[in-house]
């Protein structure tokens, strides 16, 4: 099976012009950013409530703490969100009119939206952007691989995953000819 599409800095730029050119452009950029910048799974980002991410008082969350209900592995795991992350949840705050259990992301009718659903949504605005190989997963893979190339370790990239194996962490990594011709020159 080919895996997912990773994306350049080019690339991220064109997925972000096309979100921006959506109807639902803040909800869909806040999806996108979670999978690429915190490297969650469209299950996860779809099962995620407005109390996972923001605190009573609004404020956004350093990490997401999922139940085992909500990840795939049927194993709770927190989320870690970095700066850029807490940003980008700020800003997408500013259109909610929900709080506590309710869905963080709805539909343009204001049901949850299913993990197939973001699937879809992601298909569409790759598609927009032009990127044919991309799909829901090419957000996770992206920031694994990115992590990856700046020398992170396998071990904390695999925690930061949610994967029990190393071995399946080192499968998202993508390697090139640059990370090729770099580490010969080390030598």
């Amino acid at each position: 099976m080919k895996q997912a599409q990773v994306l350049n800095d080019k690339d991220i730029k064109r997925v972000l012009g096309a979100i921006a050119k959506r109807s639902y452009s803040k909800r869909d950029r806040a999806m996108f950013m979670l999978s690429y910048l915190a490297g969650m799974r469209v299950g996860e980002i779809a099962a995620l409530r407005v109390c996972d991410v923001y605190e009573a008082d609004g404020s956004v969350k350093a990490q997401i703490r999922l139940t085992r209900h909500q990840t795939k592995g049927g194993e709770a795991r927190t989320v870690l969100l970095n700066a850029q992350a807490q940003e980008e949840l700020r800003i997408y705050a500013r259109t909610l009119n929900r709080n506590g259990e309710q869905p963080l992301f709805v539909s343009k009718w204001g049901k949850a939206m299913s993990p197939n659903s973001l699937v879809q949504v992601f298909g569409r605005f790759y598609k927009q952007a032009g990127l044919s190989n991309a799909s829901s997963h090419s957000g996770r893979r992206s920031f694994l691989t990115g992590l990856a190339h700046k020398g992170v370790n396998v071990r904390v990239l695999a925690a930061l995953a949610g994967h029990k194996n190393i071995s399946t962490t080192q499968r998202y990594i993508e390697v090139g000819e640059h990370q090729l011709r770099a580490a010969v020159e080390i030598v």
